[in-house]
């Protein structure tokens, strides 16, 4: 039988699928799982020692990104804060007509709600991009209606790195008198969010895309935006989310939070230098094509797509090479199909099967980045090779 695998050993470059827990963040955590285990709800000194800790973590994530802590609404991950704004938005407006606008390139997390809410009676509008995946502010205008109750448009895609004109839209939104919601999983602590100075009324973002723990995330309400509640039970987080908090998970959020916002400059541009060389590598690869907008991205994430390959021939060459990478979102790494963001920009077939995504993170290294473009070529000749021969 074979052991567990020394990963410490192997080059991670899948940092956009998951992070690791920062050391700072563990430590921070620990003692929430015994010495101090107390329900926040409970009046006595152990609840009221978990109420203190969440209510300084809720001050930390607020402050990441310019909110008030009364504004932050805890949840188990973006996928549930996505799901609590698009069904609580909707829910909110008692009306027969509804209609919710959003864009080919978001996460499942959006797009699958969406598709659920048409199923069920839910008039939903699907904004194409251009090739670099932006979209564009005046299709969004032009796709408002008086029964559109909701906009969904991300702030940093996760498979491409693009960033996209949220202020823009979210001022359109605000003109029509339109709640305005920004998927931020993978920008929040990576780039500067302000959400008064974007406009949104709602955001979402994650814990363990920021080196802190799995299975907790938030959901941004601006004040006075009326959302139906997404989960019922008690009257935690201001009657918002029924359900005892997370209380280690909610502390690590808040360290994770605090980290991320003053180590953010170094690090964006620490990411930026490793991104470019890793780009100019992959751009010298013979048959390559690299997707995302060129300069408005992300500074840890490149896309690339390469001709006469496939993904999964690729991405199990490299794994043996002892690298991780991805072909786009982990939420569909077992779908053997091409990304729904890759076909949204236009990518021709013949390229957009062999679909890599490489994305950086705070133990990146300069030697990592050179291992990585050493290998790829030679296995993409050795897939190309073995591809001519079965023609």
């Amino acid at each position: 039988m074979g052991g567990t695998p020394d990963l410490s050993r192997l080059i991670y470059l899948d940092y956009a699928a998951t992070t690791p827990v920062d050391p700072r963040v563990l430590d921070a955590m620990r003692p929430y799982f015994a010495e101090r285990f107390g329900n926040p709800g409970s009046v006595h000194q152990f609840g009221q020692s978990a109420r203190a800790a969440v209510d300084e973590a809720r001050a930390a994530v607020a402050h990441l990104i310019g909110a008030l802590p009364k504004e932050i609404v805890f949840t188990s991950g973006a996928t549930e804060a996505n799901n609590a704004a698009i069904f609580g938005a909707v829910y909110a407006r008692g009306v027969p007509d509804r209609h919710v606008i959003t864009a080919a390139t978001e996460h499942h997390a959006v797009l699958e709600p969406c598709r659920w809410l048409e199923a069920h009676g839910v008039s939903v509008t699907v904004l194409p991009v251009d090739r670099h995946g932006i979209v564009d502010p005046d299709a969004v205008r032009r796709a408002i209606r008086p029964e559109t109750v909701l906009v969904s448009v991300m702030h940093g895609n996760n498979e491409i790195g693009t960033l996209g004109p949220v202020a823009e839209i979210a001022a359109i939104a605000r003109e029509h008198g339109v709640p305005f919601h920004t998927d931020a999983t993978q920008s929040a602590g990576i780039v500067p969010i302000d959400v008064k100075a974007l406009g949104v009324d709602l955001l979402s973002l994650s814990a363990h895309k920021r080196y802190g723990p799995k299975g907790i995330g938030a959901l941004y309400v601006r004040t006075g935006v009326q959302i139906e509640p997404f989960q019922h039970g008690g009257s935690q987080e201001r009657g918002r989310r029924g359900g005892t908090e997370n209380v280690p998970a909610i502390v690590g959020f808040g360290e994770a939070a605090r980290i991320a916002l003053a180590s953010m400059a170094d690090e964006a541009a620490r990411l930026a230098g490793l991104r470019e060389r890793l780009s100019a590598g992959l751009a010298a690869i013979d048959g390559a094509r690299l997707n995302g907008h060129p300069t408005r991205r992300l500074p840890g994430i490149v896309n690339a797509s390469f001709a006469a390959s496939d993904s999964e021939s690729l991405l199990l060459a490299l794994d043996l090479e002892g690298i991780a990478a991805s072909s786009g979102s982990a939420c569909t790494s077992g779908s053997l199909e091409p990304s729904h963001v890759i076909a949204a920009l236009g990518v021709p077939p013949s390229f957009a099967a062999g679909t890599l995504r490489f994305s950086l993170g705070r133990w990146t290294t300069l030697e990592e980045i050179d291992a990585m473009l050493e290998a790829l070529p030679r296995i993409l000749a050795t897939i190309r090779r073995a591809a001519a021969g079965r023609r």
